[in-house]
């Protein structure tokens, strides 16, 4: 079945985007900033009481974070140069938190330094790092959660630790003179499970109670993590419903009177805002006989589209060209034999489809610039443009 833009984008918004596109030369991301405001005003309605850090690695934008900062949204920053470029916009550090759990002991320090005071942990190393680099700040401590089977792209075993080391953790943290603050995790990347957020909260009120009652800690935040679904081909529910559940799960473990609460969006504030327009370089087929072909576009996995690795995102692509549809393989223009987006999934694509005709890849406006090679085979990174 074709993709149908009405599935995706108000016809109007698609339009404007579109003439915008007609102006320039592909590759590159167009962003709809109005989109990326009614996502961070949705997810606030579906949240009232948590406070959102943008997770600055989805798209690191300047004119993103400008927006951001402007609609009072905090900041979730993964490295040293992410934190410079948050703070040039104007961000004081108390609206950012270091999430990476996997920095240098000098990196800690120069966020100390800028007056960052909320760092993520998940080891003893780290935490050790934290005690002599940013004395006296704030700890949260990320752990293993189970969804990886039900996460477009899973975020499990690299980060976070299990049950009993985070809660030696944040004990160690209190005796080297830090805030045992919180514990945080992730249940994955366009996570559709809903119910994989009951069982991540079940395991922090454990966590919370054990040490009220064995340490005399009392923690006073959750961090959430992402999670929040983009509009790929495979269809989620809705936010609100998503919103309504976790909700529901949080007040089921800890009452009315819930401790703070940090949601860190990134795919699902920004991904449905842009759009990626490439350009077809060949249609070829293998064989006098193949019954595929094989698309080449000039945009793939070293410009944009790493996250089609194993195929696990699943963009919308949308052409112009009608007609009789036929199953192709989509590879992007690099000398590497890696550099096919999707062979096994197939999609369809018009027989008429050439050499010069463009292909627009939806909800592209997370981790498709910010992923994006700086040189490969020559090629420049993705352009961006907002509007």
């Amino acid at each position: 079945m074709p993709i149908k833009v009405e599935d995706y984008y108000p016809r109007e918004t698609f339009n404007k985007m579109k003439a915008f596109a007609d102006q320039h030369e592909t590759p590159f991301v167009v962003i709809d900033t109005a989109i990326i405001k009614q996502a961070y005003d949705d997810l606030r309605a579906g949240f009232e009481f948590a406070k959102v850090y943008y997770a600055v690695k989805a798209n690191p934008a300047i004119e993103i974070i400008e927006l951001l900062r402007d609609k009072g949204s905090n900041f979730d920053i993964a490295s040293i140069y992410e934190l410079d470029k948050v703070l040039s916009a104007g961000v004081s550090p108390d609206r950012m938190s270091y999430g990476n759990t996997i920095k240098k002991a000098r990196d800690v320090r120069y966020f100390y330094e800028k007056g960052v005071r909320l760092f993520a942990t998940d080891s003893e190393a780290d935490l050790r790092n934290i005690a002599k680099a940013a004395p006296g700040s704030k700890i949260y401590v990320r752990i293993l959660t189970e969804g990886s089977t039900s996460a477009d792209w899973p975020l499990s075993r690299k980060f976070g630790c299990q049950t009993d080391m985070a809660m030696d953790l944040l004990i160690l943290a209190k005796q080297l003179g830090l805030v045992p603050y919180g514990i945080s995790f992730h249940v994955g990347s366009q996570q559709r499970d809903i119910d994989v957020w009951d069982a991540a909260i079940a395991k922090v009120k454990v966590i919370f109670e054990r040490l009220k009652e064995e340490d005399g800690i009392v923690l006073q935040m959750i961090n959430m993590g992402g999670g929040f679904p983009a509009n790929y081909i495979t269809r989620t529910n809705s936010l609100e419903t998503y919103a309504e559940e976790i909700i529901r799960f949080l007040k089921d473990d800890f009452g009315d009177e819930l401790p703070e609460i940090i949601l860190e969006p990134g795919r699902s504030l920004i991904a449905n805002a842009g759009i990626l327009v490439s350009e077809v370089v060949l249609v070829a087929r293998k064989s006098r006989t193949a019954v595929e072909r094989w698309v080449y576009t000039d945009v793939g996995k070293f410009s944009g589209l790493i996250e089609t690795m194993d195929e696990a995102i699943k963009f919308p692509v949308w052409t112009e060209k009608k007609g009789e549809m036929e199953e192709v393989v989509i590879a992007g223009p690099t000398c590497d034999s890696a550099d096919i987006m999707y062979e096994h999934y197939k999609y369809g694509l018009p027989l008429n489809l050439a050499s010069g005709d463009r292909l627009y890849w939806f909800s592209t406006g997370a981790y498709t610039t910010s992923y994006s090679a700086v040189e490969f085979n020559g090629f420049p990174p993705l352009k961006s443009f907002y509007l």
